[in-house]
């Protein structure tokens, strides 16, 4: 039988590297620029640099959605368009390393209908407001949940450029996209669906010891920047256990990004969960899996929520058919 290892990872929460049908090595189709910090030949695993210490304080962002309802419009001509009653939020963690204390430092609500519909209006239901969002094009239903990152990612910058303070540094759960132009801030990918580089570079990032990174690389891909590779506090076992991507804007001058990959991997290991508390360990911060815990809770029920917006579709059904 050949070696096979099993992720950390809880199955329900799909796999911490999505390996295509080619596996790992599998090339994206992105331009990758590789010998910024170091030239290719010369790659290698980098650890911690003497004198490099962790910000007294961390931000860590997340946010989080849900979809409450699928609606469906009903126009003036007969038609008829999808939509989705959606609530998202999006808050701040504050970890005082200098203390050794984490707290919430904001969080914030908000929801939306999003269809196509050029009739549609805010669905109030109950004491709950549902403000249109309107999508472009046709709306298909299968499209719908992409359109709440929008407006999820604009709350997430909103929340965090609230909570920020000098020489702080602002991690995002997930990529930068279009949080670029925020200072001191990385993009914190756990889940790694691509893989970027070749073959032989892909073995230095697999080959990675705990508390390490990967030289930093530029990527080519729509929103660009640069990026590297960490490997957190893991036992060993498979060859992406443990290894997430980080990412900052591709204004920066190459040698302010490799500061704050320095940065990084002084500083995210000391987060990193562990299985018994986390089914999404090492990859799941700990600071982010309780934020995200309190976001959800935030977000209100579920059921009551659909139980509202249903009462509220009877209602303006029965004042049109008067």
């Amino acid at each position: 039988m050949s070696r096979f290892f099993v992720d950390a990872w809880d199955p329900a929460y799909g796999a911490s590297f999505e390996a295509s049908p080619g596996g790992p090595a599998a090339p994206s189709s992105a331009q990758v620029e590789a010998e910024h910090e170091l030239p290719v030949v010369d790659w290698r695993a980098i650890g911690p640099r003497p004198g490099v210490r962790a910000p007294d304080v961390v931000l860590l962002v997340d946010g989080v959605r849900r979809i409450d309802a699928s609606v469906w419009t009903a126009e003036e001509d007969g038609g008829s368009f999808p939509g989705l009653a959606a609530s998202y939020a999006a808050g701040v963690v504050r970890c005082d390393l200098e203390r050794g204390a984490a707290q919430l430092a904001g969080a914030t609500v908000r929801r939306g209908l999003f269809t196509a519909s050029p009739a549609a209006t805010d669905v109030v239901a109950g004491n709950v407001r549902y403000p249109v969002h309107r999508v472009s094009g046709s709306g298909e239903l299968a499209k719908l949940p992409a359109a709440v990152q929008g407006p999820l990612t604009a709350l997430e910058v909103e929340v965090s450029a609230a909570a920020r303070t000098d020489g702080d540094l602002l991690v995002v759960d997930g990529p930068l996209r279009n949080r670029r132009q925020l200072p001191r801030t990385l993009g914190y990918i756990k889940t790694q669906h691509s893989q970027y580089l070749d073959a032989r570079l892909t073995a230095v990032v697999t080959g990675l010891p705990s508390g390490h990174r990967s030289p930093v690389f530029r990527l080519g891909t729509a929103w660009g920047g640069w990026s590297w590779y960490l490997r957190l506090p893991v036992a060993p076992g498979a060859p992406w256990a443990g290894i997430v991507r980080l990412e900052c804007s591709a204004d920066l001058e190459i040698s302010d990004a490799v500061r704050l990959a320095d940065l990084s991997l002084v500083t995210l290991p000391r987060f990193a969960s562990t299985p018994y508390k986390d089914p999404r360990a090492p990859q799941n911060l700990v600071p982010i899996a309780g934020l995200e815990r309190q976001l959800r809770s935030r977000l209100g029920d579920a059921r009551l929520l659909h139980r509202a917006l249903t009462a509220a579709a009877r209602s303006a059904a029965a004042q049109a058919g008067r």
